[in-house]
This record gives C-alpha cells, sequence and structure tokens, in this order.
C-alpha cells in the first residue's frame, strides 16, 4: 500500500481539477447573465436606467405597436416603434414630458365621454 499513496495523490488533485472545471463552466452563464444586467443597468449600482415598455398594440398577427421610455433620468424619450417578427422600425418619438400631456389628455376626453349620462327612453305604453 505505500506504493499506492503517490499514485492515488495525483488521481486526487486530477479529479479536483475536473470538479473545479466543471463548477467554473457551470458558473459561467451566471455570470455573464449577471455581468450583461450590470452593463445595461437593471442591478441595484449599476450605470444607467433601464427602459420601460408603456403601451403595445396588436395591428396583425406578428406586428405591434409599442411605445418605449428610454434615456437618462432626466432626459426621458418616448419611442413609438413598429415592431414586427424581422424588423423593429421607430416610427415616432417625443419627449417624455409631452407624452404624459397627451395621454392624460387623451384619458380626460375619454373619462368624459363614458361619463355623459343616458337619454331616458320615451315612456312606452302597453299593448295588450
Amino acid at each position: 500500500m505505500a506504493e499506492g499513496g503517490p499514485a492515488g495523490a495525483g488521481l486526487a488533485q486530477t479529479l479536483l481539477l475536473v470538479v473545479l472545471f466543471v463548477a467554473a463552466l457551470s458558473a459561467l452563464p451566471w455570470l455573464i447573465r449577471r455581468l450583461q444586467q450590470r452593463r445595461i443597468g437593471l442591478l441595484p449600482g449599476a450605470a444607467g436606467t433601464p427602459s420601460r415598455v408603456l403601451s403595445s398594440v396588436a395591428v396583425g398577427p406578428q406586428q405591434r405597436v409599442v411605445s418605449v421610455e428610454v434615456g437618462p433620468a432626466h432626459a426621458r424619450t418616448v419611442l413609438v416603434l413598429g415592431v414586427t417578427a424581422q424588423h423593429i422600425s421607430c416610427l415616432h418619438t417625443l419627449p417624455a414630458a409631452s407624452f404624459a400631456a397627451e395621454v392624460a389628455a387623451a384619458q380626460s376626453v375619454q373619462a368624459a365621454q363614458t361619463v355623459q349620462p343616458l337619454q331616458p327612453d320615451a315612456p312606452r305604453h302597453a299593448t295588450s
């Protein structure tokens, strides 16, 4: 058994290296995802501000109109995008403040139209 000692140590060292290599390979996707999130600003303490989808409307089977708020906090911009399965195109760009004002105005008009009282029907005479 005295001769098996150095060979057993070499085998244990090789096994340890294989286990560390597999652990490093399995941790790599998590590390890459974490670095990408930090880069685009999704983690606390990261630089930048994340984008935010404000609305999305389907206009066809694989076609949407999407409004997205992007940019730094002091200069947010709203992009209106046309999105298909193959292409994304910018349809309109406007400052976030003016977009918020337009949305508020549209909501107040819509609320005023739905609150209008219904006209009473003319009295009906029962016919027997």
